[in-house]
């Protein structure tokens, strides 16, 4: 019996052991992590049962080799195991080499990206400083980096194809692109000298501008189908697509952003500044939270991005967009709009325009940009519950007051004020009197007051920029619709396998990395400052360019239309002798440049 009992199967043998050795492991990472010294005991206890099991199946291994020899190396190896566990528990995971890299490498690359976003952040800072024109020139430069980058894509993937096989593949590319720049700015340089009355001596050259653009898009588009092959015609097509589509991204979509320049530095710098702090937010807020609350993929080409990088995002933009359009607004190098190319610029000064430089009404400030009691319209507040509403910090509700309130209200204000009357004051009982109608009185609501009945909310806010309240448009904006652009750029480099569209900036990539959300914000900075903000889309100065673009019939007929006319009698004289004059001043030989001057 003695010797049946130490000779038992390998197998039960090791499962035994199995049993009791995690529940010992159990023992000790708890022991351990509670108390050190616990965890020492366990530890030493942990061996000398390792050595007694040992023992155990040395004495297997004597009595059945064949079998005991595969459970003594699975044991060992358990063991060994085991106290690897034991010990990676107490140095509290050391990393390996290969982490210590990886880390190491993260860490360097962060610190290059910081160093490239400072001089980005230089170069953006200095050209601001300098003036519009250095603007309009890093705008260009950008606008070519960006065309370059997006045609490489293509030009990359099949460039065995490309080239040997069709003739003036990036010549073709290229000559679209000139088009393209040559009719977006000469529309902006037309828009300048029609702004300027000192530069109205282009009227004559500046009419051609369009005609130029059609001739050179007509040569262009000719080149473009001569140079077709006819093996690689549908290649070909395609090519010309993408790059069409690569115009429209970026030519097309920042065809105004040289008009936002010269409509004033903010509306170039904000929108760009919002859309940067977008980003930025967006990561941080990725990489603390993501993945945390929502697990669902936001993007799924592009798996870095998280539900909660886009709304920490967001909400921080629209917080960054109130302070931020505050703190421009004081600033009139940011907001008073210039109609001149100046290498050297001075300071701008809008609310008090030069009289010599001809600023009649077109360099005067914006009154959104002084400070002013903002009133909401109460029909803004009908498209929301009204729980919702009432949440809205400083909003008031106003009720009607009901009809035997109101006539009592008005009968004695009424009274009141015949009763302050002299006797030699005639009281005049108007229409609106209680006798004839029932006049609506309105007053803000008074919670248990049986005679006010809700009628509309209002909310009035002082002290503040109304270009706040615009700024609020563009952060949600620059937070929600911006973005897409940047995930439309992930899909073409998933597309055509690559990571980043240039190594131009070292950490970066290339220009369209960084400029992806840019696109489709400028252009709505554009379209919201022309619906909302601007107060005329004429000015004095314009009116002298088509002026001067008329005949001379159609000149006197302009004068004719704004002269004004006589009541008849005398007046019909002095109205005919008015336009004699003014016409013969007007239709002189350069009238059109001196109509300014003084009289």
């Amino acid at each position: 019996m003695h010797m049946h009992m130490h000779i038992m199967p390998p197998s039960t043998t090791t499962i035994g052991i199995r049993q009791r050795k995690p529940g010992a492991a159990r023992t000790t990472s708890t022991s351990t992590t509670s108390d050190n010294n616990d965890g020492s005991k366990n530890s030493n206890h942990d061996e000398s049962d390792a050595n007694a099991n040992a023992n155990a199946n040395a004495n297997a291994n004597a009595i059945s080799s064949s079998s005991s020899s595969t459970t003594a190396t699975a044991t060992s190896a358990f063991y060994e195991n085991d106290d690897n566990d034991d010990d990676n528990n107490n140095k509290c995971s050391a990393m390996s080499g290969e982490q210590v890299a990886k880390d190491e490498q993260r860490k360097s690359k962060f610190l290059v990206r910081a160093i490239s976003g400072i001089g980005m952040i230089s170069v953006f800072g200095s050209c601001i400083y300098m003036g519009h024109l250095y603007v309009c020139g890093i705008v260009a430069l950008a606008e070519f980096l960006l065309f370059r980058e997006l045609v490489k894509v293509r030009y990359n993937a099949y460039f065995a194809k490309v080239q040997d096989t069709i003739p003036l593949f990036r010549t073709t590319q290229w000559t679209w692109f000139s088009v393209a720049i040559f009719y977006t700015y000469g529309d902006f340089v037309t828009e300048v000298v029609q702004s300027n009355p000192d530069l109205h001596y282009w009227v004559p050259y500046a009419q051609y501008f369009n005609t130029i653009a059609f001739l050179l898009y007509s040569a262009t588009f000719v080149l473009t189908i001569a140079t077709m092959q006819v093996g690689n015609i549908k290649f070909q097509l395609n090519q010309l697509c993408w790059t069409i589509v690569v115009l429209c991204l970026t030519v097309g979509q920042m065809k105004y952003i040289m008009h936002n320049i010269f409509n004033g530095l903010f509306w170039f710098t904000f929108p760009f500044l919002l859309v940067v702090c977008n980003d930025v937010m967006a990561y941080f807020c990725g990489v603390s939270c993501g993945r945390k609350f929502i697990q669902k993929p936001f993007i799924w080409f592009s798996p870095n991005k998280t539900w909660e990088g886009f709304i920490g995002g967001g909400i921080c933009t629209m917080v960054v967009a109130w302070y931020l359009s505050r703190f421009l607004a004081q600033f009139s190098w940011m907001t008073c709009p210039v109609n001149d190319f100046e290498l050297f610029p001075n300071a701008l000064d809008c609310a008090n325009p030069d009289e010599d430089k001809h600023d009649y009404g077109n360099n005067n400030v914006h009154h959104i940009f002084v400070e002013a009691q903002s009133v909401f319209p109460d029909q803004l507040f009908e498209i929301f519950p009204q729980s919702l509403v009432k949440m809205i910090p400083g909003i008031v509700e106003i009720c009607s007051i009901k009809q035997n309130a109101a006539n009592s209200a008005i009968g004695a204000a009424a009274a009141a004020a015949a009763a302050s009357l002299t006797d030699g004051d005639e009281f005049f009982h108007s229409s609106s009197s209680p006798s004839s109608s029932v006049v609506p009185l309105f007053a803000r609501c008074i919670s248990g007051e049986d005679s006010h009945v809700f009628h509309h909310f209002e909310l009035v806010v002082n002290n503040v920029y109304p270009i706040q309240i615009h700024a609020l448009w563009l952060g949600f904006f620059a937070s929600v619709v911006a973005p897409f652009g940047g995930f439309l750029a992930s899909a073409i480099k998933r597309a055509y396998g690559i990571k980043d569209f240039d190594s131009l900036i070292p950490g970066h990539g290339g220009v369209t990395d960084r400029l992806d959300c840019q696109f489709l914000m400028a252009l709505c900075t554009w379209v919201h400052y022309n619906t909302f903000c601007r107060l005329t889309t004429i000015s004095v100065p314009k009116l002298v360019y088509h002026y001067n673009m008329m005949s001379s019939l159609e000149k006197q007929r302009f004068l004719e239309a704004i002269v004004p006319g006589g009541g008849g009698g005398g007046g019909g004289v002095e109205h005919k002798e008015l336009l004699r004059k003014f016409q013969e001043y007007a239709l002189s030989a350069g009238a059109g440049m001196g109509i300014y001057a003084s009289s």
